[in-house]
């Protein structure tokens, strides 16, 4: 029996053919949605953070967000194993047609979901289910994560496999464009959600679900799409001549020197891959926005100029590592990001709020507490304790401050000193006055009916250096590109036929879901236990580095090889 798509990849002289467009534009339409859907989550936990889970502490509110939605990365590797056994036991159309569904579903349904306490929807009081509210929402995300897990095996496979020799790493870098799309049409309807049909007050309240709520029609057409697909040709060949494997798991995992590519894919690509793509990405945004006090309109307007700027790097670096390779390309892009996170962070502060820096200059901030009960919270629920000393690094990192920790000794009470001027004991109220009495920059002090409150104040636009704050995005997404356009290719001509749906998801869903999922719960929870608002930035710098290191010792070249072969 003849594949059409196998006997043409020796045909590598002409340009891509409609059949490879097609395979690419039903691919990536469904992979768009679905990264629209997880990124969903990423974005509007700021807002929603208080609602599912108790009042009280927005910190502890916002870790606990973050917390759900590093568990939809953390079980993106047990989607990969089931996904990706099924897809090389039975097909990968077929396997990443169920994924996308069960993606869509849960996310429809977050759009649905009751928070903690009472809320209330166009004027309609909803009674809040308590402690179930977090429960079933990360019950949502673990459902997301397991689909993602078996979706981009599927879909970077499946491009491959059509795709002919030489022209790999082009034709899947459309695949790899597809994260940062979704990211992008995230911001454009939760931006569309929150400034033009909301106001800030309905947004806040129930008009977030709005975003979630309309996946349903993005979810309809894509299954639409998929269905008009047909079997991938090598994979049907494979399947043909009875050489398929009937323990894909064992026969990744467990099998020399299977094994060992899978360790060397994750150590040596895709953990450093995962980590600066969330920070180009993700922590960039939070960075914005929680910390250098940038009005979300602008900051999402920014990282969105800066998507589409970036974005075809990604199809750029995918072409120029079908000529030079993909190894390369993507050490050279751990290597860069590493070596260039602080200062690049520290010019984008001093560019979206000049006068916060500023004040972080002249103001000595020191806090004093007793060491031993101030503790570093990364999974924040009912078991958590938040000590006064805990409660205190959590208000001024919020602020956007760096201050430093002195160990005063056992039983000392919490002091914190301001250019000399000692507070104590911690309130929020306290904290507040004290430094907008020093000048600080992002809050007003409101007197109402005799009460004293503090109102945020969002960094002056008129001071923002908006080229040099795009200039640094671009840069950040030029990184993403490089580690991220060729890396699909990388991963799929890395292991066989029999095994590859399942071998290539594991270390790509590890590094990404695990490595750079957790970024943003991690590096929010370093700032705070630390008290610098840069030392989040060692977690995707270490990281990067060690990628480097080992990719470049064990890991050598694949551009060059037969993907047809079992």
């Amino acid at each position: 029996m003849a594949y059409a798509g196998v006997e043409s990849v020796a045909k590598t002289d002409r340009g891509i053919t409609s059949g490879e467009r097609r395979v690419i534009f039903a691919s990536s339409l469904g992979t768009v949605f679905e990264w629209y859907d997880f990124y969903l989550y990423a974005t509007l936990a700021p807002f929603f953070a208080a609602l599912f889970f108790p009042p009280g502490n927005d910190t502890a509110a916002l870790l606990s967000a973050f917390a759900t939605y590093a568990a939809g990365f953390i079980v993106r590797p047990f989607g990969a194993l089931v996904f990706g056994r099924i897809g090389d036991l039975v097909g990968r159309k077929y396997t990443f047609l169920v994924t996308i569904v069960v993606m869509g579903i849960s996310t429809f349904a977050v759009g649905l979901l009751p928070t903690f306490s009472d809320s209330t929807i166009l004027g309609y009081t909803v009674p809040g289910i308590g402690w179930a509210a977090p429960v079933l929402l990360v019950t949502l995300r673990l459902l997301q994560g397991l689909a993602l897990g078996g979706e981009y095996g599927g879909a970077a496979t499946y491009v491959a496999e059509h795709a002919r020799p030489g022209k790999r790493g082009f034709a899947t870098s459309w695949i790899q464009t597809t994260a940062t799309i979704g990211f992008f049409l995230a911001l454009v309807v939760i931006g569309a959600c929150r400034f033009y049909f909301f106001d800030a007050e309905t947004f806040a309240e129930w008009g977030w679900r709005v975003a979630f709520l309309v996946s349903l029609l993005l979810l309809l057409f894509s299954v639409y799409i998929r269905l008009k697909l047909e079997e991938s040709p090598v994979f049907m060949r494979m399947k043909e001549e009875g050489k398929g494997s009937t323990s894909p798991i064992t026969d990744s995992f467990l099998r020399y020197p299977n094994n060992k590519y899978v360790l060397l894919a994750l150590l040596g690509a895709t953990a450093g891959q995962g980590v600066v793509w969330y920070t180009g990405q993700f922590y960039a945004l939070f960075f914005l926005t929680i910390t250098a006090k940038v009005d979300p309109l602008y900051a999402y307007a920014l990282i969105g100029a800066s998507l589409v700027i970036g974005t075809p790097f990604f199809i750029f670096f995918g072409w120029l590592s079908d000529r030079i390779g993909r190894l390369k390309i993507i050490l050279a892009g751990c290597l860069i990001a590493a070596l260039t996170y602080f200062p690049l962070f520290a010019l984008m502060a001093n560019a979206a709020n000049p006068d916060l820096v500023a004040f972080q200059q002249k103001t000595q901030l020191t806090l004093s507490v007793d060491a031993a009960q101030c503790n570093f919270h990364i999974f924040v629920g009912p078991w958590s304790t938040f000590t006064e000393c805990d409660k205190a690094k959590d208000h001024i990192s919020k602020l956007g401050l760096s201050f430093k920790t002195k160990d005063a000794g056992a039983g000392a009470p919490v002091v914190l000193n301001i250019n000399g001027t000692d507070v104590s004991p911690f309130t929020p109220e306290a904290y507040n006055s004290a430094l907008v009495a020093a000048g600080y920059p992002n809050l007003k002090r409101v007197e109402k009916d005799g009460a004293v409150s503090f109102a945020p104040v969002q960094a002056d636009p008129a001071k923002i250096n908006w080229p040099v704050l795009l200039g640094v995005l671009v840069t950040f997404l030029i990184y993403v590109a490089m580690v991220y356009g060729p890396i699909a290719a990388f991963l799929v001509e890395l292991f066989p036929t029999n095994i590859r749906y399942t071998s290539m998801s594991l270390p790509y869903h590890i590094g990404n879901g695990w490595f750079g999922g957790m970024l943003p719960l991690l590096a929010t929870a370093i700032v705070a236990w630390s008290g610098n608002i840069y030392a989040g930035l060692w977690y995707p710098v270490v990281v990067a580095l060690g990628t480097f290191v080992i990719g470049a010792l064990f890991l050598r070249e694949t551009k060059d090889r037969d993907i047809t072969a079992v």
